[in-house]
């Protein structure tokens, strides 16, 4: 269970740094992201979950 909340906290570091460094970027991409159809968006979204899976599978070695 450590290891879930010490990735949710890597993500949110990794997060904030991005709006840090990218404050104007970061912006621009949340505008950008308002027209993309729900659909696409869940699809992409899916799919990087997925990704992410993978990763973890191989990094972890199951």
């Amino acid at each position: 269970m450590s290891d879930l909340f010490a990735a949710l906290a890597l993500a949110i570091v990794l997060e904030g740094l991005l709006y840090a460094a990218f404050p104007e970027q970061m912006k621009r991409m949340i505008a950008q992201m308002l027209t993309v159809p729900s659909g696409q968006m869940r699809i992409v979204a899916l799919g990087v979950a997925g990704l992410g899976l993978v990763l973890l599978a191989v990094v972890r070695g199951f």
